[in-house]
């Protein structure tokens, strides 16, 4: 089960935040006047750009423009990785937090993930190629959402895989890199064609994954309101037995008061 860091958690754990060189360049941008949210639409032209990419590079035969339209997907992808990285490094290390932060963070997010996918899906020649880039992007959204209904219904934020935002990414830019080299061994678009089936698959499994995660935190939260309320229920039983005992002690204690108060 992942163990986020605290109930609050809605940012995803990321070793590159830690980075001296992503810190320099963070703290480099807060000192600008680049809100957060702008940084956060920004990922939009890059998505843009790797759809283009994603899209064209099949549609034509000489390798140089090929290689180039591919790189260009590489760029848009990376670019997009490092806006969702900036952003909330502007944001929360730079003390640049915004009341809409999130709706920035968010809605710009499933838009790149759509955009990638279809591009993915429209420049592959194999059966079923847009139908599978579209459903990649619908899975890709429903990750986030069932995070956020998580969220919703009080569970810390699961980031959980096996196939999140940063590894859809990462299997992406490899696909690309890979059929750029099988470029010059005769092979078109068979790796990447295989890498948006196991996208699909991946970020199904994914939904799953968080489902399941969220339904074990919420049962497991339930258990122990009700350990804790039986508790309290047996200690409130416990103290008003006391009580009752007191009660009866003054009550026999009251007629030998009164038999002494004869006798004097």
């Amino acid at each position: 089960m992942e163990k986020p860091a605290g109930k609050q958690q809605k940012r995803r754990v990321l070793k590159t935040r830690s980075n001296p060189l992503m810190i320099r360049f963070a703290s480099f941008v807060a000192t600008k006047k680049i809100t957060p949210n702008q940084i956060s639409l920004l990922s939009i032209p890059f998505a843009i750009l790797g759809m283009i990419g994603l899209w064209t590079w099949n549609l034509t035969e000489h390798r140089f423009l090929q290689i180039t339209l591919l790189v260009i997907a590489i760029i848009g992808i990376q670019g997009r990785l490092l806006c969702n990285l900036i952003d909330g490094m502007v944001a929360v290390e730079g003390g640049k937090v915004t009341k809409d932060g999130e709706l920035y963070n968010d809605v710009p997010d499933r838009l790149t993930d759509i955009l990638f996918f279809v591009g993915l899906g429209l420049g592959v020649s194999k059966p079923f190629g847009l139908e599978l880039g579209l459903t990649a992007g619908l899975l890709a959204v429903l990750t986030a959402y069932v995070r956020m209904l998580g969220l919703s219904m009080g569970t810390p934020a699961f980031f959980a895989g096996p196939l999140a935002k940063q590894h859809r990414m990462a299997l992406l830019t490899a696909a690309i890199v890979a059929t750029i080299i099988g470029l010059f061994y005769h092979l078109t678009d068979e790796i990447l064609y295989t890498a948006l089936i196991v996208i699909n698959i991946g970020a199904l499994l994914t939904i799953i994954n968080r489902l399941h995660l969220i339904r074990q935190y919420v049962l497991n939260r339930d258990d122990c309101d009700e350990k804790g309320e039986g508790e309290k229920d047996e200690k409130s039983e416990e103290r008003v037995a006391e009580a009752e005992e007191v009660e009866v002690v003054e009550v026999k204690e009251k007629p030998s008061l009164e038999k002494d108060a004869d006798h004097a």
